[in-house]
């Protein structure tokens, strides 16, 4: 039966070439984290390490396209340091792919050469520029975090972190830090473990987005612009909602004295629900209760808002940025008139097959989140 329901997805004869090829060549593939390179570096390179602006990102790549097709295009235009293509569960590519070259001459010549290159009837590569971003923002940080004292932490949690740097002001809640990794792979790792990293050991609800060069322009307010630098997919572009900054998490909670001594202690907590709020904690558990088997969050939390007496929600749901892994990030802010504070978070969602679908994705995880952190901070 299983065979079945792969041989339902996979192109079979794709695959048999694909470990033909693999033999033939001897070559050698490493599956890592939703992905499969090739080299870093491979047994044949000679020359240094590849530095900033060599590589580039290859999409709209057909599924069951794989290395034995790309590898060779690739290095048509020059040697590889390394190839990594995407993969899913179900052993489909995830239409895109990475190519480092030795130099940023390379890279450049693989982006005029190969950029609209057909590689199969009606399926046009599109090849650009890798960001290769390395730097991190992480907010809601305690206000007394002191630079050296997060420094070690985070040499503590992840590989690759090479300085820190503080940042408080107007409209910035808490502390947020700019973390500069040596490269772009050490960033993505830890943007990955960090989250949860802080939450086990430090009971720290962090937020961490990749850190963003765009500058702010003149018309809008003097908060941080984060992430939004990238234009969002071709599928969800026609999206009336613009970027903003990814806002912060709600109410981290209070920090053990290990953090205290490491970082400086926690801040106090932050957009808590108001005492005038008639949402009660009893009605609360029946609805956190309920939000697991509830089809529709959003009509939830609207049930929820009339029960209440506090008015309907507003929506405001903005795209962030997309992942290697394929996931896309929307931030959103949920406004409850009876409720003096807006809810502010971030989701990651998979893209569905159209735009609406997309976006009403992004609408109920929004929404599923707004219940449970208002029930969560009514029954603290």
């Amino acid at each position: 039966m299983m065979e079945d329901k792969q041989s339902e997805v996979l192109n079979l004869e794709r695959v048999q070439e694909l470990e033909t090829w693999l033999k033939t060549t001897n070559t050698k593939l490493t599956q890592v984290n939703g992905q499969r390179k090739y080299g870093g570096p491979p047994d044949v390179w000679v020359g240094s390490i590849p530095g900033n602006r060599c590589e580039v990102f290859i999409s709209q790549i057909p599924l069951d396209a794989y290395e034995d097709l790309l590898i060779p295009l690739f290095s048509s235009v020059g040697p590889l340091w390394e190839f990594r293509l995407m993969m899913n569960f179900s052993g489909q590519n995830r239409g895109f792919a990475y190519a480092k070259y030795g130099s940023p001459a390379i890279a450049n010549d693989a982006i005029r050469l190969l950029h609209g290159h057909m590689l199969e009837p009606g399926c046009y590569l599109n090849v650009r520029r890798s960001t290769e971003k390395r730097q991190l923002c992480i907010e809601d940080l305690p206000g007394s975090t002191k630079q050296e004292d997060l420094l070690q932490v985070l040499r503590a949690l992840t590989e690759g972190v090479e300085r820190v740097s503080l940042r408080a002001g107007p409209g910035i809640e808490g502390v947020s830090a700019v973390v500069a990794f040596s490269s772009h792979y050490s960033a993505s790792m830890a943007k990955k473990v960090l989250v949860e990293a802080f939450k086990k050991q430090f009971a720290l609800n962090i937020s961490v987005q990749w850190e963003s060069t765009m500058k702010p322009s003149p018309d809008v307010p003097s908060k941080r612009l984060l992430s939004c630098a990238h234009k969002p997919p071709r599928h969800i572009l026609n999206s009336p909602q613009p970027c903003v900054q990814p806002p912060p998490l709600a109410r981290p909670p209070p920090a053990p004295p290990g953090f205290c001594r490491a970082v400086g202690g926690p801040s106090s907590p932050r957009h808590p629900v108001p005492p005038s709020s008639s949402i009660h904690t009893s009605s609360c558990q029946g609805y956190l209760a309920a939000t697991a088997c509830s089809p529709s969050p959003v009509t939830l939390l609207q049930k929820m808002c009339k029960a209440a007496g506090v008015g309907e929600p507003v929506y405001e749901i903005y795209y962030s940025h997309t992942e290697s892994d394929g996931f896309l990030y929307f931030t959103y802010q949920v406004c409850i008139p009876g409720i003096s504070r807006a809810f502010k978070g971030v989701v990651m969602i998979l893209p569905g097959p159209t735009a609406t679908a997309t976006l009403e994705e992004a609408w109920r995880a929004s929404a599923q989140q707004v219940v449970q952190r208002v029930c969560s901070q009514l029954t603290d």
